[in-house]
Formats: structure tokens, sequence, C-alpha cells
């Protein structure tokens, strides 16, 4: 893997995000995304040591397109500025969560867990945690776990929501719109030889947040 060749291209398509660059250059998107799609099976291949549900997925089914939907957007450049990988052996689109992959210069992330979630299955995930409050927390508040993730959730209520506890200990995890917590990672970090292991050790950390959220989750989908 040429993790430089990937990060090379990205920087080069932030500065010349049009058609006719690319169309010009399109070897070397041809290169990056490549190599990337060595990065997805790697990752697929460490976190089957761990989670062997993942060993079965096709690499592609994990990846994005690199271009971009504009039609809602007010940015119009036609083109992403990253590349991501979602392992989930469910789907992309599953509410089923799953492990995420980021790569882009000055932004690169590892995430678990389900992004977007429809609301009777995020109530129900909210009871889940309301009423096996000590293993969440368990989870949740545990040190190692903690440093490894200091995020939870994209987008909060800022109260309570209506037909909880409103003394309940720990409003926080009850307040969440999604159940997904990230770390950003360092491009020297994605870089390095030892790549892989940073990202599947971060991965295997977060598996048991994974698991209690997908143990919901999965008795709706």
């Amino acid at each position: 893997m040429n993790q430089k060749k990937i990060f090379t291209f990205l920087h080069k398509v932030a500065i010349h995000n049009n058609r006719e660059w690319f169309g010009a250059h399109k070897a070397l998107y041809m290169e990056a995304a490549a190599e990337f799609q060595s990065m997805a099976e790697t990752l697929i291949e460490r976190i089957g040591q761990f989670d062997s549900e993942m060993l079965s997925i096709p690499v592609k089914s994990t990846l994005y397109r690199f271009y971009r939907d504009t039609r809602f957007s007010a940015d119009k450049s036609p083109y992403k500025r990253h590349f991501g990988t979602y392992i989930n052996p469910r789907g992309k689109k599953s509410l089923h969560g799953g492990y995420y992959f980021h790569l882009e210069p000055g932004q690169c992330m590892v995430a678990l867990g389900s992004y977007y979630l429809e609301p009777p299955v995020l109530h129900a995930v909210r009871n889940s945690i309301l009423y096996d409050t000590e293993r969440f927390l368990s989870i949740a508040e545990d040190a190692h776990f903690r440093q490894a993730f200091p995020n939870m959730s994209l987008s909060k209520l800022k109260t309570i929501p209506k037909g909880f506890p409103r003394d309940f200990a720990h409003p926080e995890y009850l307040k969440a719109k999604d159940y997904c917590i990230w770390t950003n990672i360092s491009d020297e970090a994605v870089m390095s030889p030892n790549w892989a292991d940073t990202v599947a050790q971060l991965f295997e950390t977060g598996k048991p947040f994974l698991d209690f959220i997908n143990e919901t989750v999965d008795d709706y989908i």
C-alpha cells in the first residue's frame, strides 16, 4: 500500500476540484482509489480477527463514490476531498451500525455506530440505556474507551426527550440523536507502516459500544 499516493491525489483535487483537471488526471485518481481499496481490504481482514462477521464482506460494497451529489448543496464542487470505507455486514444503508474509516488530509477519522436511526429505533436505544444503565456505563465511561473515543453523537437534543425521566443521572446519553463514536487520527499515523494496527485497535476498543447499540437496532430490522 502506498498511502502517499492517496494523500498526494487528495491534496491536488482539493485545489483543482473541477471536471477539466480531473479528466486530465484521472490516472492519479485510479491509482489513489486502488490504494485506498487495498487499505479497506486490510481493515476488513483485521476487523475480522475480533469480529468474524466482517470477513465475508466484499470490499467494493464498503466504498463510497468519489463523485459528489451537488443537487442540494451550496458547494458545487464535483468531487469529494476524502476516501471513506464503511464496513458493515448489512450494507452501508443499514440501520445496523458498523465501522467507518475516513481518509482526508488533516481530518482522518475512525468511527463506529449508527449515524441515522428512525424515531422508533432511536427511542428503543434510549430505553435500552435507561433500563440497562449499569452495563452501558461500564462501556461508555470506561477510561480506556473515553480516551480512545472522546466524541459521541453528532447531534443532541437540548433537553431529555419526552417520556424519559427528567432526573436520569446521565441525561447526555438520552439526548443523543444518533449513536456514533469517533476520533480523529493524525496523517502521520495513517502514513505509518503500522497504520492498520492503530485503526484496528481503535475499532476493537469501540466494539462493545457498537454491540450494545446493535443489540437493540437488530430487533427492529
